[in-house]
């Protein structure tokens, strides 16, 4: 089996556009990759253009670990996020693939289920008015809606530091969710590498007795002393760090790794060279006792792809998704997900991902103009 044909597709919501990748092969059998690509479309869809003729035209979509190594290492300059996303949607696009020629959902390919329900968390659920009542009522809706662990930045503002007003503001915030979820959901608390260590720490103190399952990302990414010194120091008050998304590559990850810097990690299948990358590394991970919680901003594809990742991975944890709080049309692009029910996902159906893309929902929801800034006043509504 050959692929003969790639096709790049982006589907326009109010606040992400999402990129997915059709492939064909000789055999008249497709496959489908996605991602939430963060505002790089336009430089993910020129890597394509030249990748695809280059190194996937021809190729045998079995052939996985030789087609990624052929992207990963022979242009010369270092993979980065543009790079390991277009990977991605090709690989993720050949296990598709692979699945419907075998006739198998791909967990059962990468080793087999470990769990026969995968746990969920909510996010985008807090797209509303920076105040403890608006915060408190939306926290409800998600519980309603059947999940059992939410996520949420409550930061507004802060670049390194944050001012004392905005802390007491941040702790209100973070007291009203727990407050109208009760002591049974669990609250995951996002920093999105905004502060220094010491802010972090400081912060860190204040949520703590409200029972976090994690802090995220407390400090920036490009600094792993940093976020060891931070974790080092937040370590006593038994609160785990969770982070990894914008790491990209196995390379990324392992000055983090053998520092021992964090609790958690939370690589994104659609930017880390897809489904069999990421499954090296939670292999890698499990040899440090290390949890590993999927981040996942993207669509139905990019969720399917987690999930199959969650159902053979023994160390994951639980599986960010969005789309319950998104345009209704976003699912309908590529259906046949499970549905989140009290707190879990089922394991996904096959063959392959087990989702049908509908080329016609992306189509009518073109690209849109978006731009995801942390540092605007009303970031917190677009995500």
């Amino acid at each position: 089996m050959k692929i003969t044909r790639v096709t790049p597709m982006v589907l326009g919501t109010a606040w992400r556009n999402l990129t997915f990748v059709k492939i064909e092969t000789d055999e008249g059998l497709t496959g489908v990759g996605e991602s939430r690509v963060l505002n790089r479309t336009d430089a993910v869809l020129g890597y394509l253009a030249e990748a695809v003729p280059r190194y996937v035209l021809g190729s045998d979509p079995f052939e996985i670990e030789s087609l990624v190594g052929r992207m990963f290492r022979k242009d010369f300059e270092k993979s980065d996020t543009v790079v390991m996303t277009g990977i991605a949607l090709v690989e993720i696009a050949c296990w598709d693939s692979i699945g419907k020629a075998l006739n198998q959902p791909i967990y059962r390919l990468l080793g087999g289920a470990v769990r026969d329900r995968i746990k969920a968390y909510a996010n985008g659920w807090y797209t509303v008015e920076r105040t403890p009542q608006e915060f408190h009522a939306a926290a409800r809706q998600a519980v309603d809606k059947g999940y059992r662990a939410l996520k949420f930045d409550p930061f507004g503002e802060g670049f390194y530091e944050l001012e004392r007003r905005e802390k007491q503001h941040v702790v209100a915030l973070v007291e009203a969710v727990r407050d109208a979820v009760g002591p049974e959901i669990e609250i995951l608390i996002e920093m999105h590498g905004r502060f220094n260590p010491v802010t972090a720490v400081q912060m860190a103190r204040e949520l703590a007795p409200f029972k976090p399952g994690w802090l995220e990302e407390p400090v920036p990414p490009e600094n792993t002393a940093a976020l060891k010194k931070a974790a080092e120091a937040i370590a006593p008050l038994g609160v785990p760090i969770a982070t990894g998304e914008r790491l990209h590559t196995l390379y990324d990850y392992r000055e983090l790794i053998e520092l021992q810097a964090a609790d958690i990690l939370q690589p994104d299948i659609t930017h880390t060279g897809g489904l069999l990358m990421t499954k090296k590394l939670a292999a890698w991970a499990e040899a440090y006792y290390m949890l590993v919680a999927p981040h996942n901003v993207g669509g139905p594809v990019s969720t399917a792809a987690s999930l199959h990742l969650a159902a053979c991975t023994p160390n994951f944890k639980i599986q960010e998704h969005f789309n319950d709080f998104s345009e209704a049309y976003v699912k309908q692009a590529a259906p046949g997900v499970p549905e989140v029910m009290d707190g879990y996902f089922a394991l996904p159906g096959g063959p392959g991902l087990g989702v049908t893309l509908n080329e016609d929902v992306i189509r009518a929801h073109p690209r849109q103009k978006v731009h995801f800034n942390l540092f605007a006043e009303d970031w917190h509504k677009r995500k």
